[in-house]
C-alpha cells in the first residue's frame, strides 16, 4: 500500500444483488479509479448488505466474485487501494454492534429505503431495518485516527450518511472523542444515467426489468439494441432538457459521460435521434469491450482474484484494528482478541 496519498480516506462499497450496469460505472467505478492515486482509496464489496433480502446463496457468491473482478478490470490497483469483501473483515461486525447499541429504532424507522423495501412484505428481515447502522460500521472504522473520510453519495443516500453522522456525533459525545465525521462526495453527472426503457427513473441493477439496462457485461451486440430501442420523445428533435424530454437527455448524458463534456453541447450537434443514439452505442461499446476483455482474463483465475481479496482483507483489518479497539474501550468493553468473533 502506497502512503503518500495523505490522510483522507475514501470509501466506496458495491452491493453484489445484481450485475453492475452502466450507472454504476459511470457514477463510481470510474470516478473512484480516476481519483485511487490522489487518495488512499477503500472498495469493498457489501456481500452482508445483500443478505437483508430474499437471496441464493451460490448466487451471492458468483457475483461477489464478479463485482470485484470488475473493479480490478475497471483499473482499480489493488497496489495501490484496498479491494476487500465486507465479510472478511471481523471489524465490521463488529463495530456494527457498538453503534447498534448508540443509534435509536426510530432513526433507523425512519430512512426511506426502508420504508420502500419493506412496504407489502408479509416478513421484514431485522437486518433490513439495521443495515444503515452496518453501513455506518463500513465507513466510520476508517474514520478514526486522525483520518478524514470521504463517501461518494448518490442523491437517494445522502439521508443514509447523514444518520452515520448522527451516530457518530453521539458516540464521541457520550463516550470520547473515536470518529471523524464522514464528508459526502458527491458523484457526476454519472449519477442521473436513467433507464432506456423508463427515462423517469434511474438504471438500476436490480430492475426485473432489464430491456432498459446496460450491464456492465452485455455483449456488443445487446449494447446496440438496448441502445437503439431506448425511449426518446415525439418531437424528432434533439434538445437537453431533463425534465421535460427525459428520453433524449438521458441519451445525451450519457454520451457527455463517456466523453466527458457536457451534454447540453453535445445537444447541438445532432439533427436526428438516429445518429445520437448510434454515436451513444458506439462510445459505450468502446468504453466496454477492454473492460470485458480484462475481466475475462481475471474472471478465469478465481485463485488469484481469492488471493487479491484476501490480501485486501488483512490491509483493511489492519486499518479498522486500531479504531474498533478505541471504540470498545471507550464504550466499556475489556480488551480482548478483537479480530476475532
Amino acid at each position: 500500500m502506497d502512503t503518500s496519498q495523505g490522510s483522507t480516506r475514501r470509501v466506496s462499497g458495491f452491493k453484489p444483488t445484481g450485475h453492475l450496469q452502466l450507472g454504476n460505472l459511470l457514477a463510481a467505478i470510474r470516478p473512484m479509479v480516476a481519483g485511487q492515486y490522489a487518495v488512499r482509496t477503500l472498495a469493498f464489496i457489501a456481500d452482508q448488505h445483500a443478505l437483508t433480502v430474499a437471496h441464493d446463496p451460490t448466487a451471492l457468491a458468483a457475483l461477489t466474485r464478479e463485482v470485484a473482478a470488475i473493479l480490478l478490470a475497471a483499473g482499480l490497483d489493488p497496489v495501490r487501494s484496498v479491494l476487500f469483501v465486507q465479510s472478511h473483515v471481523p471489524a465490521h461486525t463488529g463495530a456494527h454492534y457498538l453503534l447498534e447499541s448508540t443509534a435509536t429504532y426510530g432513526e433507523a424507522r425512519r430512512m426511506i429505503q426502508f420504508r420502500d423495501k419493506a412496504d407489502g412484505q408479509e416478513t421484514v428481515r431485522l437486518s433490513l431495518l439495521t443495515y444503515p447502522v452496518l453501513m455506518a460500521a463500513d465507513i466510520l472504522l476508517y474514520a478514526g485516527a486522525g483520518h478524514d473520510v470521504e463517501v461518494p453519495v448518490g442523491a437517494d443516500q445522502g439521508q443514509h450518511l447523514e444518520l452515520v453522522r448522527t451516530v457518530a456525533r453521539r458516540f464521541n459525545t457520550r463516550y470520547g472523542e473515536t470518529f471523524a465525521l464522514p464528508r459526502g462526495l458527491q458523484p457526476g453527472s454519472g449519477a442521473r444515467i436513467m433507464d432506456l426503457s423508463d427515462p423517469r427513473r434511474k438504471m438500476e441493477k436490480t430492475n426485473p426489468v432489464t430491456a432498459g439496462v446496460v450491464f456492465v457485461l452485455d455483449p456488443p451486440d445487446v449494447v446496440r439494441r438496448k441502445v437503439m430501442r431506448a425511449v426518446t420523445d415525439a418531437d424528432n428533435t434533439v434538445a437537453y432538457d431533463a425534465a421535460a424530454r427525459p428520453g433524449v437527455s438521458n441519451l445525451l448524458d450519457i454520451l457527455g459521460c463517456v466523453r466527458g463534456c457536457p451534454a447540453t453541447e453535445l445537444a447541438r450537434e445532432y439533427s436526428t435521434y438516429a445518429r445520437l443514439k448510434a454515436d451513444v452505442a458506439d462510445a459505450v461499446i468502446a468504453v466496454l469491450e477492454p473492460l470485458q476483455r480484462d475481466f475475462a482474463g481475471i474472471h478465469a483465475d478465481p485463485a488469484e482474484l481469492d488471493r487479491v481479496l484476501a490480501a485486501g482483507g488483512e490491509q483493511a483489518a489492519r486499518l479498522a484494528g486500531p479504531t474498533l479497539a478505541a471504540a470498545r474501550q471507550r464504550i466499556g468493553l475489556l480488551p480482548g482478541r478483537v479480530g476475532e468473533l
